[in-house]
């Protein structure tokens, strides 16, 4: 049985962020703009990635 492996996470310092699901070389989506709310983080509706704002609620760090 295969297992899925868990969402990119990408913390990042602004609560809008793009997302094309390009990095090194993948093949993308068509951008779209997150707008993160009060829990400080978006989950991307193509790729799955997860952004959390830095020092925000979903900051685990």
């Amino acid at each position: 049985m295969e297992t899925i492996p868990p969402p990119q996470i990408f913390y990042v310092e602004s609560t809008r962020v793009a997302c094309d699901g390009e990095e090194d070389g993948v093949a993308g989506h068509p951008r779209v703009w997150l707008q993160m709310g009060s829990e400080g983080s978006a989950d991307c509706g193509y790729c799955d990635r997860r952004f959390i704002l830095t020092g925000g609620p979903a900051d685990p760090r």
